[in-house]
């Protein structure tokens, strides 16, 4: 799979993320190193303790992680996983949760598929 199939599979929009990162070599090397980005495990483990500021502060992330890279899909998944627990008074909604957790795997599977 090549990154310009890869943003078509995931929902993403090339275009706007080499609008900011100009190459493709450098976009390629960006989403490979997506699967480090801490945030999603961050979530979860926040969502497993009930810590809603930390849960807050990691879908947060995700979501600008996601903005940067134009991975629109996850993006919006987490934007409104990231409104719902803004006020940091309430338990994530699971069906935004699973929702971000969907998108994110989807996201993952897609970036295993890309030829090196």
């Amino acid at each position: 799979m090549t990154i310009q199939e890869f943003y078509i599979a995931i929902g993403g929009d090339f275009e706007d993320v080499k609008h900011r990162l100009m190459t493709e070599k450098l976009i390629t090397r960006f989403v490979m190193k997506f699967p480090g980005d801490p945030s999603m495990q961050q979530l979860r483990d926040a969502l497993a303790q009930d810590d809603k500021e930390v849960a807050f502060r990691a879908v947060h992330t995700l979501k600008g992680v996601a903005a940067n890279l134009s991975f629109t899909q996850l993006q919006k998944a987490a934007s409104d996983l990231t409104e719902q627990l803004r006020p940091k008074t309430e338990a994530a909604d699971p069906i935004l949760y699973n929702k971000v957790e969907e998108t994110y795997r989807q996201t993952i599977d897609a970036i295993k598929q890309i030829e090196a």
